[in-house]
Parts: C-alpha cells; sequence; structure tokens
C-alpha cells in the first residue's frame, strides 16, 4: 500500500507539472486556442443566437433526423465550411478548484496503474517503464487522437508530445520506485 500511495503521489504530480508546464510556458497547446480580433462581434452574435449551453456541429441535423437527411447533408456539405462552437452563457473561473480537480485525477490514473504494475511478479524498470509509456500511448490514442480522426482539431501533435512525456517521466520514476529490489 505503502509504494502505490506513494508511487502515485509522486506520479501524479510528474503528471500535473508536466500538463502545466505544456500548457503555461510551453505554450505546446496554443494553436487549439487560437485568439480572433473580431471576438466580441462574434460573441455577440453568439449569445444573440444561442440560448442554452452546449456544443455545437454545424452544419448539423436536429435529434432524429433520417438517414436520409444525413446523406443529402453530407453531400450538400462536403467541401464546405464546418464548425464546432462551445457555447457557456456564462464564463465561471475558478482556477484553484480545476488545479485541485486535476492534481487529484492525475494521483487517482497513476494509483490505478500502480496497482497493476505491483501485480507484475518479477517486475523490473524496464517493464514498469514501457508499461507507463504504452499507458500514456493509449491514453493518447482512446482519447485525443480519436477525436482528431473524427474533428481535426489542432494541437494533436502537443497531445502526443504530453503523453508521450509526462507518461515517460513517470515511468522512470514509477520504474525506479517500484522495481523488484
Amino acid at each position: 500500500m505503502r509504494k502505490s500511495t506513494i508511487g502515485s503521489l509522486v506520479g501524479g504530480l510528474i503528471l500535473f507539472f508536466w500538463q502545466t508546464l505544456s500548457n503555461t510556458a510551453l505554450n505546446l497547446h496554443g494553436s487549439s486556442t487560437k485568439y480572433t480580433p473580431r471576438q466580441d462581434s462574434i460573441m455577440n452574435y453568439l449569445n444573440s443566437q444561442l440560448s442554452a449551453d452546449g456544443r455545437f456541429f454545424m452544419p448539423g441535423l436536429p435529434e432524429g433526423a433520417s438517414t436520409d437527411d444525413y446523406n443529402k447533408l453530407a453531400k450538400s456539405s462536403s467541401g464546405k465550411p464546418w464548425a464546432i462552437i462551445s457555447y457557456k452563457k456564462s464564463y465561471e473561473f475558478n482556477m484553484w478548484m480545476s488545479m485541485l480537480r486535476t492534481f487529484l485525477v492525475d494521483i487517482i490514473v497513476v494509483w490505478l496503474l500502480c496497482w497493476m504494475l505491483l501485480k507484475i511478479p518479477g517486475r523490473s524498470f524496464k517493464t514498469i517503464f514501457l508499461a507507463t509509456l504504452f499507458t500514456g500511448f493509449i491514453v493518447f490514442l482512446n482519447g485525443a487522437y480519436t477525436q482528431f480522426i473524427w474533428y481535426q482539431e489542432d494541437g494533436i501533435y502537443a497531445h502526443l508530445i504530453d503523453a508521450l512525456v509526462s507518461w515517460g517521466l513517470c515511468g522512470v520514476w514509477l520504474g525506479n520506485w517500484l522495481k523488484m529490489v
């Protein structure tokens, strides 16, 4: 229990610090949150057109549309502009709570990984390091990359770098901490 607790606390810190560095000083994700000088007029227009929070894909169809409607939309939209809008009626900024929740999630995911790694008989640094690195790659493929396949959003390489670096660093720590002596 001590091994997984300390392993997850330090591993969670490693993930958290990399995420912070990646999103702040290194600005790896800058391409996925671009600025437009027209933001005020765009926000005013969205406020006049959208009545509820949500994520809107355009062009789209209302719920319950037929397969034929989807096929017609796909054909008529091919080669034309499209957008995804994440809209909130009220901006609620609570950095400390977001940071705390992120850190707690990082600790939990590393604890779950530690639990599995400690079940490996005769575990070595190499086995633990590779298993941790592969975990990061699985997270990337199943999360960010799967979304990228459908929506081609900018920043996919930043997500790949995040997965390999953060989980690689975590793997170095866990490989040394959890290996059998």
